[in-house]
């Protein structure tokens, strides 16, 4: 087996892949537009085994935390089920082989070997490579892009502190004892570099990263400071400062690249890294991909703390600076959009206003002032989403008395999430209405143990794949420009709604056209609301379509009509007194509507 990233056999892919660049067979081309792709993020373990049922039952056990089976292969079966969702890419979780002895490691975090696949994700343990290569062949043949999940910061559990998995965070670099092939620490292992004969199952992998000094050795966070240093619990942090493992770190993932032909990264925990990595990272990455024909390389990270909006702005573009700190350049493509995620999903759920929503738009369009040249920029920089593996509830709420009783509810944030500015990342199993919720486990589900056929008929997958041809049909909702919209229950006063419940309106214009979109959050009320559109791109009388209801009989809305006395109070701030035009829409409970005239 290989072991170095200077290798013959490594070397040998990055030079196959730069030889094939332009032909026929070489690597696959990157999309134009990603904006022109929906995601769907899928646990590798917990999506689909052909040959066997998930390990475990319950297969939504929210106490689970152990493999359950899942196979490349398995994903392979089910990618045209993917494809007719209306999905253009798929994320995978981190598919790089763990270590062996360590059973919770099914969500692929704990790298130990940057150079191989998982073979516990094969059907043959000595052919992972080539099975993961020929996934991301297949999905390419159907039409879907492939996006890998990557770490940076941290490894798995290579070492221990004393012989404990975790220890208080020290000033200095703490005695460690890194772990044999079972998963035990040796007292004379003090030292990676000095192990005669390493195994293939421990440590880490290639060989240029075995080096005490790559790695923090510090046990946890230090509680007084920065919560970016320390290790994940079990997962060792690496000194990603330390220029030489930069640059090993960045040939190990380039050859990804290489010998598995994806179309991008989603980086983990992007904020703990030095931004001047960042930089170099995603600078480095993209030249590469340029260089072997893959011209539109997606990177995004994830960006998730407590000020997530203060800080998302430092992650967002390849140019991306905080006011005139030149040093604060960032170099990967787009962040995941969990400010849009901790103000909509509360807004959908009725326990916030509208109004929250709008005031974190207001905030970002501050926040990105020095990197956008277009109010419509900002569609780009973000991978929009309402549930994922780390935010322990799912969008769907089942009600045990009525389990289908918020079902429009949750079919309402999933339109949004397709209407709003941002690449829509949907998490799997939404499309089969899963809806775990109390811990990381119950919302990593085993979906080939719970929907076994894979049934494309039922309400989420019908509704998802007609979100899907509504913003394909309508280049407003992939690049358009953003205005939030006041609304008026009686013609005359208009704003924001600012109360749970309310109703959230906004447009969607490219030159000429203008979308509206309109929800009506409440769980129980009808409303009639006027929302005010564009004067320039609408006359009185105009008829609007409705291109979208996540309700099977949806009311039209009035004509386009024009009103001179009235009270406007825009998001921003000012008030104005009109004329505006405005159409009057009559929603049901939970619905939204997507128009256009």
């Amino acid at each position: 087996m290989y072991t170095s990233l200077f290798s013959a056999e490594v070397q040998a892919v990055f030079d196959q892949a730069c030889r094939a660049s332009g032909q026929t067979n070489g690597p696959f081309p990157s999309p134009a537009d990603w904006r022109d792709h929906s995601i769907y993020f899928l646990l590798v373990d917990r999506f689909n085994n052909p040959s066997a049922p998930p390990a475990h039952a319950p297969y939504d056990d929210p106490h689970y935390d152990c493999f359950q089976g899942g196979t490349f292969r398995g994903i392979r079966q089910r990618l045209d089920y993917i494809k007719n969702l209306g999905m253009g890419a798929i994320w995978l979780s981190p598919v790089l082989k763990n270590l062996p002895f360590s059973d919770t490691s099914y969500h692929g975090y704990g790298i130990h070997d940057f150079l191989r696949a998982e073979p516990r994700f094969a059907d043959n343990w000595g052919q992972a490579d080539d099975e993961l290569r020929a996934l991301v062949d297949a999905a390419h043949q159907a039409g879907l892009y492939v996006i890998f999940d990557i770490v940076l910061n941290h490894t798995g559990n290579v070492f221990a502190y004393n012989g404990n998995t975790t220890a208080p965070h020290s000033d200095t670099p703490l005695p460690i004892q890194w772990r044999d092939a079972k998963g035990i620490p040796q007292a004379n292992y003090s030292d990676v570099a000095t192990i005669a004969n390493p195994s293939a199952d421990a440590f880490v992998w290639p060989t240029e990263l075995q080096n005490n000094a790559y790695f923090r050795r510090q046990g946890g966070p230090d509680p007084k400071g920065p919560d970016t240093l320390g290790d994940f619990s079990a997962l060792k942090q690496l000194m990603t400062d330390n220029p030489e493992l930069q640059n090993y770190l960045i040939r190990a993932y380039q050859y990804v690249i290489a010998r598995y032909d994806i179309d991008g990264f989603r980086i983990d925990t992007l904020r703990y890294l030095p931004a001047d990595f960042a930089l170099t990272f995603g600078n480095a990455v993209r030249e590469f991909a340029l260089a072997i024909g893959k011209k539109n390389f997606f990177t995004f990270g994830e960006v998730w703390d407590g000020n997530a909006e203060n800080d998302i702005a430092r992650f967002i573009g390849r140019n991306t600076k905080m006011g005139n700190d030149a040093n604060s350049l960032i170099g990967v493509d787009a962040a995941l959009d969990y400010p849009l995620f901790n103000t909509l999903k509360p807004v959908i759920k009725g326990s916030q206003a509208p109004s929250t929503v709008t005031a974190m738009y207001q905030w970002r369009k501050q926040s990105e002032q020095f990197i956008l040249s277009s109010h419509g920029d900002a569609t780009r920089y973000f991978v929009t989403f309402l549930d994922n593996h780390d935010v322990k509830e799912r969008l769907r709420y089942a009600n045990p008395n009525n389990p289908d009783r918020y079902n429009d509810q949750a079919t309402l944030g999933l339109a949004c999430l397709y209407a709003l500015p941002g690449i829509p990342c949907v998490y799997y199993g939404t499309e089969q209405g899963l809806h775990g919720v109390g811990s990381d486990a119950a919302v990593r589900e085993a979906l080939w143990g719970i929907a076994p056929q894979f049934p494309q008929n039922g309400l989420f997958y019908t509704e998802l794949k007609k979100l899907a041809a509504v913003r394909a049909s309508l280049p407003a909702l992939r690049y358009g420009r953003f205005y939030f919209r006041p609304i008026s229950g009686d013609g005359k006063n208009f704003a924001v709604s600012a109360l749970p419940n309310g109703v959230l309106a906004w447009s969607r214009i490219l030159n000429d056209r203008e979308i509206l979109v309109i929800a009506n959050t409440s769980t129980t009320q009808t409303v009639n609301v006027y929302a005010i559109v564009d004067m320039s791109l609408s006359r009185t009388g105009d008829q609007m379509t409705v291109c979208y209801s996540n309700k099977p009989h949806p009311q039209a809305p009035n004509p386009v009509a024009r009103f001179g006395a009235v009270t406007v109070s825009e998001v921003d701030g000012p008030t104005g007194k009109g004329p505006i035009n405005a159409v009057r829409v009559t929603l049901q409970a939970m619905e939204i509507q997507i128009l256009r005239i």
